[in-house]
């Protein structure tokens, strides 16, 4: 008896139909991006903009509500807290205060007193320092050299292993999907920090798997295929693996929404740009990915470059 699917193996949905909707939904978030971007702007964690910086070490482990709600209250403005290793180890992030060195030092020893006066003492602090601006710009601008050596990988990886035109699709794509999370940064205020950009670099390689998966079946049908027209190609290459790239989405989207949901303050942010990136990951590599090898002439460079092959009987 043939198990039921979540997914059928023989659906026949016409994607390719759609191109142009999704083309003109896609151009609308990536220009709205840029213009919120331009005019809000992201909300930049201390990691970016420069802060003070300290680390303690508390007896037991640490309650980081009570510890948050504490230093919330001491008047230094946004301040972040998260465990550093073990549960014990806490490493705090606030503001740059206004001033000079003796500033941010009356910034550390507020802090150090609000502790010791919420938590009744008992606390170690291992370090105290100050993350300028110098030192967060330089931070900015290797995050930004992450991504875009991230996509330059993926370009030169795609252009040997199939041809041009699959590299320049998913670049589209990676592209597509990391201005489509920035635009959620903006959006819903969520900081941009560190762990934003891994998150954005763990986008681009869920969305690349599911890229090179349906690349390598329209290679394959190309192959098999000669005298089909490529849009028809194409929509059997995404309903072929249609399947398993909703399997693949689902699958993650079941570890993460439990993590939002109660995973904490700490990766809240961070699984709700995942949980975006997986759902907007998929949507691009059926509709800008793989569309796109159409107007790239994909049919013709195959042509040129692959051996005859016998038609399949039937």
């Amino acid at each position: 008896m043939r198990r039921p699917r979540l997914i059928p193996d023989d659906t026949r949905i016409p994607f390719f139909r759609y191109r142009w909707i999704a083309f003109v939904w896609s151009l609308v978030v990536l220009l709205g991006t840029i213009a919120m971007v331009a005019t809000t702007g992201l909300n930049l964690g201390i990691d970016f903009k420069g802060g003070v910086l300290v680390e303690v070490r508390t007896q037991g482990p640490a309650d980081l509500a009570l510890m948050r709600s504490t230093l919330g209250g001491i008047g230094l403005g946004e301040v972040a807290l998260q465990t550093a290793g073990s549960d014990d180890q806490v490493m705090i992030r606030a503001k740059a205060p206004e001033g000079d060195e003796v500033a941010q030092r009356a910034a550390v020893e507020l802090i150090k007193r609000a502790l010791d006066e919420q938590l009744g003492g008992g606390l170690s602090y291992q370090r105290a320092e100050f993350v300028g601006p110098r030192v967060s710009r330089e931070l900015l601008i290797n995050s930004v050299w992450a991504v875009l050596i991230s996509l330059l990988g993926v370009l030169l990886y795609l252009w040997f292993r199939f041809e041009w035109q699959y590299g320049v699709g998913a670049i589209a794509s990676l592209i597509h999907d990391v201005s489509a999370s920035i635009g959620i940064y903006v959006v819903t205020g969520i900081e941009f920090n560190l762990t934003s950009v891994a998150a954005l670099l763990t986008i681009v390689g869920y969305s690349l798997n599911d890229t090179v998966v349906i690349y390598d079946r329209v290679r394959e049908n190309l192959r098999r295929y000669k005298a089909m027209p490529i849009e028809q190609l194409l929509d059997l290459s995404i309903n072929e693996t249609l399947p398993r790239t909703m399997m693949t989405g689902l699958t993650t989207l079941v570890a993460l929404v439990p993590l939002w949901l109660f995973g904490g303050e700490v990766i809240r942010g961070f699984t709700i740009i995942m949980i975006w990136g997986v759902i907007i990951g998929t949507y691009s590599t059926i509709y800008i990915a793989t569309p796109i090898l159409y107007y790239l002439n994909l049919r013709a460079s195959a042509d040129k470059t692959q051996p005859a092959s016998p038609q399949p009987a039937g």
